[in-house]
């Protein structure tokens, strides 16, 4: 077996089908496997594996090991354009394909750029420039062509003993890590020891140190917070006929939240409607009445002005009970319609006379990284017209400026994310004050059914707490709805695909995490200047 297995990797062909086996096994390492010892093994392997290619051989060999990754691990892509794109099953998996393959040419690129740089020296290619590489090109890939920050290498770690590190270097800096340690297992196979015997001791002291010296402390306060989940079919949620039964859905679920808790509905009976309801924990039952009560995105899927005597009412009742009511909805400005996320009751402090929302903008925050096709059509003229999956329902929206004010409710500042904006570390740390209560994030991952992709969503929101030092709620349509504590630690979910509402009390805290403070530069800084040294080398050996 070991034979066979060496001679398949000594083949041409079949060191590119090892490639993308190790690409596709790296999908064990995020949600829901959480395997995340399978992305070290997989990443030394190739490593290894690539160090006698020649250039144009690594690229061609990276580009198979990308394509792995991608291929499977998003492959719930599909499921969109599949389901409600109205594509063919050729032309979707096409699309899947096509997409896999330019997210591939990243992990390519570093493989070129790898054994083009550095195609002799092992130490200064695994432990140099390897790391700074495959920083740099994660990190590329988070932005180029609005880039698509999903599965960088630092979310594997979001159960692993890594995870902590985020609040200092942030989940690209946890790549880097996991590169750099990558490179050290690389130089163990060819029995060179000591590079691994000095790192596990030093990355081990700063994760202990990022533990036991955190900056964040807690303010003793807390909020009572409602998540509320409805679980509209995608199939029906943008239908007109189904609006005020949404809306009332909605509400319905909200009405026992605003009563004292000691009153509600037993969670382990049926409440109106058929609907259920999560459990507080005991220790809720001390308050009065919710908080903050959270909808997800488009929970309500009109815009404003055509559901104003709705918004006015709820407005009025949230005031009334001493609560706000944060949800999602189309604004508009202008000609421009938005998918926003605005404040309903209380604004300013938990009693007031009357409520704050007016419906003009204010304390409202509108969606800055909108999801190509789904939210806006690149070159839509010439797209539109191909398909029903390039004319998705609400897919002209405009874009939100990419600094907000914070929004607040009973006085709390919350710091809104509304879908897929959430994997954009550095725009969530721009909206980020020392004022900042709490993290906020709203979803549909309804478009994706029962794949992966949301259980990798939640993973990624997860990975934004710990950097800031934060807890999260994370409210959406179908799941998962969750509460995450200030270390990234899923504190109490709702299942998927039931209509459901959690209740907690969540603990507030302050303090500015090193992450919150300098974001993504340090490590991007460090890349740069390991990618240069190699550089230099490089060019001192060609002058030699």
């Amino acid at each position: 077996m070991l034979n066979t297995f060496r001679a398949l990797a000594h083949h041409s062909i079949g060191r590119l089908i090892l490639a993308y086996l190790a690409g596709g096994a790296t999908a064990l390492a995020f949600a829901p496997y959480f395997l995340w010892p399978v992305y070290f093994i997989a990443l030394t392997f190739v490593l290894h594996q690539s160090q006698r290619l020649s250039a144009k051989s690594a690229f061609i060999y990276w580009l198979s090991f990308g394509f792995g990754c991608f291929s499977v691990g998003i492959s719930w892509v599909h499921v969109s354009m599949d389901h409600f794109g109205g594509l063919p099953i050729i032309a979707s998996l096409g699309l899947m394909a096509l997409l896999a393959l330019y997210l591939a040419l990243y992990a390519g690129l570093t493989g070129y750029l790898l054994q083009k740089i550095t195609p002799h020296s092992s130490l200064l290619r695994n432990l140099i420039l390897f790391p700074a590489l495959w920083t740099l090109t994660e990190w590329a890939r988070g932005w180029v062509l609005t880039g698509f920050p999903w599965l960088w290498a630092g979310y594997s770690q979001t159960q692993g003993p890594l995870k902590m590190l985020a609040s200092v270097i942030g989940t690209l800096g946890l790549s880097f890590v996991i590169a750099l340690l990558c490179g050290a297992l690389a130089l163990c196979i060819q029995k060179r020891w000591k590079s691994l015997a000095i790192l596990i001791p030093v990355v081990a002291l700063c994760t202990w140190l990022s533990i036991n010296n955190s900056t964040i402390s807690p303010t003793n306060k807390s909020v009572n917070v409602v998540l509320v989940q409805g679980n509209i079919p995608q199939s029906m949620k943008w239908q007109p006929e189904a609006l005020w039964p949404t809306m009332l859905k909605y509400m319905d679920l909200t009405r026992p939240e605003f009563t004292p808790i000691g009153n509600r509905f037993d969670a382990k009976k049926p409440i109106p409607n058929n609907h259920t309801q999560a459990a507080s924990d005991e220790n809720d039952k001390k308050e009065a009445s919710a908080d903050l009560i959270i909808w997800p995105e488009a929970a309500i899927p009109a815009p404003e002005y055509l559901v104003e005597d709705f918004l006015t009412n709820a407005n009025r009742v949230a005031n009334l009970h001493n609560s706000a009511i944060l949800t999602g909805i189309i604004s508009q400005q202008g000609e421009d319609f938005y998918n926003s996320l605005i404040v309903l009751g209380n604004h300013n402090s938990k009693t007031q006379s009357q409520a704050n929302y007016q419906g003009n903008g204010i304390n409202e925050y509108k969606k800055h990284h909108l999801l190509p096709i789904g939210e806006f059509v690149p070159f839509e003229t010439l797209l539109r017209p191909l398909a029903p999956f390039f004319n998705l329902p609400m897919s002209s929206f405009a874009r939100g400026h990419y600094q907000q004010p914070n929004l607040t409710a009973l006085g709390y500042h919350i710091l809104p994310a509304i879908c897929y904006e959430i994997a954009f570390p550095e725009q969530v740390r721009a909206n980020f004050t020392k004022d900042t209560n709490l993290l906020l994030t709203i979803s549909n991952d309804a478009w994706f059914g029962r794949s992966n992709g949301p259980l990798q969503h939640m993973e990624i929101a997860q990975m934004r707490a710990v950097e800031l030092g934060r807890p999260l709620l994370r409210a959406t349509n179908t799941g998962v709805t969750a509460i995450v504590n200030e270390k990234g630690v899923i504190t109490k979910q709702l299942p998927q695909f039931e209509t459901g509402v959690l209740t907690a009390k969540v603990p507030l805290f302050t303090g500015l995490t090193p992450f919150a403070r300098w974001g993504e530069w340090p490590i991007l800084l460090l890349s740069g200047l390991f990618f240069i040294i190699a550089l230099v080398h490089r060019i001192k050996q060609k002058e030699a």
